[in-house]
């Protein structure tokens, strides 16, 4: 067995003389197992965060979009629609086509988004999964609405009585503006609510996509949008090559990162924010293993001499001490992520804290979140068990 290893282990286990040495030992080895623990809840939590606030995105957005890189609209021919259709990776796709309207009902207004689809819309996204009430329906006239303008204009379902009025201004320019009606009119009867998220909820409405391309005075081709879901086994970057060769370079390819770039960057900030806001603590924390380590090179001052007198070398005895600051370390470091994980654990199984009645606070367990604390926990119990065993000198010894 390694020399200086045998010895940390003894020291590590065996209780000096003197009783404050035996609570500054403890103390610090509490501290990391603490620090460790609020470590790795931190990022479980921000974690389940990450993936609980995608899930809003993901509702919405398609695996790859195709979007004008130039104006708001572009044109897919019939051949092109044939092309996409025989893409070996594309599971389905659905066109749209979407503009901001101006939408009113008894005498209460709001201005959104209308959304024209077709019937594949459902099977590319997961829209239906998030039907708050009513059904989702997207024939005729039949439209879905989200939470949010259903509160604010008191819409309710299949009302035909009442229906939502949507107006959007007629394409043009110059003496358009001066007829006597400068927009286009389109009446709905709502088939269902959905509930997302408060910006999303107040945002969209659907409807069928010839309605809105007749709303909007835009011919079958004119589209906003194309939404693309894919096979599970297709490579995500075959597949958007072979649609630029189809759709050409007037059209705009984004995945779901790329579509909500600006939440995925935001995301990942706070979690490296609050990682190094953490770190910082475990850092101050450890400075306790540097002062446990000197404190135990004083205690056992006259072992030390009486090991440098049989031989132990400086560098030897130096090795002990920062042997055994790794091994108070590391045995922190894992007793304090196995109590945190028993506690993200029994979050998952009994969701025991709650955001809401029916909501429990999102974690996420992730064994890249392990490593990460291991890491952290062991670079700094490296750095700090160094500075302690270099006070180990002869003249400590003479």
């Amino acid at each position: 067995m390694n020399f200086p290893f045998y010895i940390a282990k003894r020291y590590v286990r065996s209780k000096s003389s003197q009783n404050a040495v035996n609570i500054i030992n403890f103390i610090t080895f509490l501290v990391i197992v603490i620090g460790a623990a609020a470590l790795f809840i931190v990022l479980s939590g921000f974690a389940g965060l990450k993936t609980f606030s995608l899930s809003f995105s993901d509702t919405f957005d398609p695996e790859i979009k195709a979007s004008p890189s130039v104006g708001k609209y572009f044109t897919l021919t019939e051949d092109q629609s044939i092309k996409l259709q025989n893409i070996q990776g594309v599971e389905a796709f659905s066109k749209e086509l979407e503009e901001r309207v101006y939408l009113t009902h008894q005498q209460k207004s709001h201005v959104a988004y209308i959304k024209g689809i077709d019937t594949m819309y459902s099977k590319v996204t997961q829209i239906d999964s998030a039907i708050y009430w009513g059904k989702w329906q997207i024939v005729d006239q039949q439209g879905v609405v989200g939470l949010g303008i259903a509160s604010m204009l008191g819409l309710t379902i299949n009302d035909y009585r009442s229906p939502l009025v949507v107006l959007a201004p007629k394409p043009g320019v110059g003496s358009q503006s001066l007829r006597a009606k400068p927009y286009n009119q389109l009446s709905l009867i709502m088939s269902g609510v959905y509930a997302v998220e408060e910006n999303l909820d107040k945002k969209y409405v659907f409807a069928d996509l010839p309605l809105v391309q007749a709303l909007l005075e835009r011919n079958e081709n004119q589209l906003s949008g194309i939404n693309f879901k894919l096979t599970p086994e297709a490579v995500p970057e075959d597949v958007r090559s072979q649609l630029n060769a189809i759709l050409g370079d007037n059209v705009l390819l984004r995945n779901r990162q790329e579509q909500n770039s600006t939440l995925y960057r935001m995301l990942n900030t706070e979690n490296l924010a609050t990682y190094l806001i953490f770190t910082l603590v475990l850092i101050i924390a450890l400075f306790n293993v540097v002062g446990a380590i000197i404190m135990m090179i004083l205690d056992k001052q006259q072992n030390s001499k009486t090991l440098f007198s049989l031989g132990t070398t400086i560098t030897q005895l130096r090795r002990i001490y920062f042997v055994q600051g790794l091994i108070i370390t590391g045995l922190g470091g894992f007793l304090g992520i196995f109590l945190a994980s028993m506690l993200i654990w029994s979050q998952l199984l009994f969701g025991w804290l709650k955001i809401t009645p029916s909501l429990a606070y999102p974690v996420e367990y992730n064994l890249v979140n392990v490593f990460i604390v291991l890491g952290t926990i062991m670079v700094l119990g490296i750095i700090a068990s160094k500075i302690a065993s270099s006070r180990v000198t002869k003249k400590l010894l003479a």
